[in-house]
């Protein structure tokens, strides 16, 4: 994997602190950096069962929805933590509840139907049979307004303590709604001082996000299609054309795009379905740079099997993407005259393409140059070589790169690596000869670069960008 989601909706600080110092032992072992991303609540509505027993609901039957959290969950009671439910919602409206994720499988989830209104409980016709099982059930009312904030005061405090001391290197901002959602974690982050540089990837789930999609891109720095709950305020019939839409304007705009909820089978299961193998493939050749897992690996018993074969569909589909149409269209889309970065990027993958090149090395400091390259889909890995920077406050000096590199593990084709900090990027020729040289051995350890290979490299040298081409020895 490249990114560790931490989905705060279950779970305190101290067990999601827990399981990150597992995983920085995890990557040490490995030698591999992975990135943190922090997934928060927002405002999402949920059913609480608080002595944990099996809630058996039969279909035709009515159930009540309220407010009173005092009430113990059963088959007539579901208590909710939202006091505006019967203000938000009319008779006929539908109403979804599940575990944690939605599995999309009708035994454990179940679908309401609003019947009737009664002060601020509301009272549902249950559409199917179903046992929920577990403490506490996601809910999610489809096409309503909910009046909550998308960045609730419990998310500002998990952010400003476990975002803030483990210096987090994404936030996944659930259910955003526009784009003022996106400007004000900004600002919330900026008031943190640490967490300036971490980027925030819309999640999409409603069809609120839908509607403003185009300015919610604008704003963020990357989109996370979240499409259980999209599914549900979608008709199934219309969700693979927002997918191939949305993903296809993140393309054009060089921001990473990831889909959720593809082998939900597997949560249970040893293999995925058949439609399930097809989704995962065709996500890659929509052009989706990340595949995001959630309750397969989150509470399902095949994690590393679910990793393994997701990972391996992915690999078949990029050999076949056609790179050349996509090379294309993405060239044609850009605005002419191209900026001074947009048209190096381009001239590289040109050239890696012409030669036939085995990889493309990118020097960079900020990570830009290479997301550039890697926003024209090149068939070959981009090597990004992260030179630290040393930068001041007045205060204290501090290297920046170890962000940057993390950062760029969402974007497809990018395989990024720290160099000495003793090299600047842009500096004469004879250091930048020996921080290639353990580029090209990076590349050769992880299969990447063979004898006689071609390589495509990118670096600033003084002020001018300079893309060459080399062809190895021995």
């Amino acid at each position: 994997m490249s990114v560790a989601r931490f989905d705060f909706s279950g779970g305190d600080n101290d067990y999601h602190q827990e399981t990150l110092e597992n995983v920085k032992i995890a990557a040490k072992k490995v030698k591999k950096i992975c990135a943190v991303m922090l997934d928060t609540v927002g405002p999402e509505l949920q059913v609480f069962n608080k002595n944990e027993q099996p809630i058996v609901l039969e279909g035709d039957a009515f159930v009540t929805l309220t407010p009173d959290q005092s009430k113990e969950a059963s088959s007539e009671v579901l208590p909710i933590n939202f006091g505006g439910l019967a203000q938000a919602v009319k008779k006929g409206d539908t109403i979804f509840v599940g575990q944690y994720l939605f599995t999309g499988s009708e035994t454990t989830s179940v679908w309401l139907e609003v019947a009737d209104i009664q002060g601020e409980d509301v009272i549902c016709f249950v559409k199917n049979s179903a046992t929920l099982a577990g403490s506490l059930f996601t809910m999610h009312v489809s096409q309503v307004h909910i009046d909550l904030p998308t960045l609730s005061d419990a998310d500002k405090h998990v952010i400003a303590t476990w975002g803030v001391r483990n210096n987090i290197d994404f936030i996944s901002l659930s259910y955003t709604r526009d784009a003022e959602d996106i400007r004000q974690t900004r600002a919330h982050l900026a008031e943190l001082g640490n967490l300036q540089q971490t980027q925030i990837f819309a999640k999409i789930e409603n069809i609120e996000g839908l509607e403003h999609f185009d300015e919610i891109l604008e704003e963020a720095d990357g989109i996370i299609l979240s499409r259980g709950n999209l599914g549900i305020d979608l008709p199934p019939e219309k969700v693979f054309l927002f997918q191939k839409a949305a993903v296809y304007k993140c393309n054009m705009a060089g921001k990473p795009a990831v889909v959720t909820r593809v082998v939900d089978s597997m949560t249970d299961n040893l293999r995925p379905t058949r439609a399930e193998a097809t989704d995962v493939a065709n996500a890659v050749l929509d052009g989706t740079d990340a595949i995001l897992l959630g309750a397969e690996t989150f509470r399902g018993l095949y994690p590393f099997e679910t990793i393994s074969i997701v990972g391996k569909i992915c690999a078949e589909a990029e050999k076949v993407y056609n790179q050349a149409v996509y090379f294309k269209r993405t060239l044609k889309y850009q605005s002419e005259p191209l900026s001074h970065l947009e048209s190096i990027a381009t001239s590289a993958v040109s050239a890696a393409l012409k030669v036939k090149a085995s990889v493309i090395i990118v020097f960079t400091t900020s990570g830009r140059t290479a997301r550039l390259i890697a926003k024209y889909r090149p068939t070959m890995p981009i090597i990004s070589v992260v030179v630290p920077r040393l930068s001041t406050n007045q205060l204290k000096w501090s290297l920046t790169g170890a962000f940057q590199a993390r950062q760029s593990l969402i974007v497809r084709g990018i395989f990024p690596m720290l160099a000495d900090p003793r090299h600047p990027a842009e500096s004469n020729n004879a250091t930048n000869e020996s921080v290639l040289k353990i580029a090209l051995d990076h590349g050769k350890a992880a299969g990447l670069v063979k004898p006689h290979d071609r390589i495509v490299v990118c670096q600033k040298i003084g002020d001018a960008a300079v893309v060459k081409i080399i062809e190895l020895e021995d």
